[in-house]
């Protein structure tokens, strides 16, 4: 039975996250693989506060920043999806996948 595997690239460096994903999604043209996606998201918006340690009550203003969201779904082609979620990328490139079973149609 096919596997559909889920891949989520997250960073907060836009143009790196976008030439990852073109040049996954170029492999994938080049090699004939069944590829949906990149899908972006909307940016999602993230504040960290940030503390002096000078005298009680000080502090910096908070640090604000984006994080980026591309999905990518590979149907079959387990190898190159395996390949794909194992690469070694860019520090600021961070990969999650999710792996389901698909049945065909009149299985049970």
């Amino acid at each position: 039975m096919p596997f559909v595997t889920k891949l989520t690239f997250e960073s907060g460096d836009r143009e790196v996250l976008d030439r990852v994903v073109e040049d996954i999604k170029e492999s994938a043209e080049r090699k004939g693989v069944e590829m949906k996606g990149p899908h972006p998201r909307p940016a999602t918006d993230l504040s960290a506060p940030q503390q002096k340690r000078l005298a009680p009550g000080d502090s910096f203003e908070a640090w604000n920043f984006q994080v980026y969201t591309r999905d990518v779904e590979i149907h079959g082609y387990d190898e190159f999806a395996r390949r794909v979620a194992g690469d070694d990328y860019p520090a600021s490139v961070h990969v999650s996948a999710d792996v389901k079973q698909t049945k065909g149609l009149g299985r049970n």
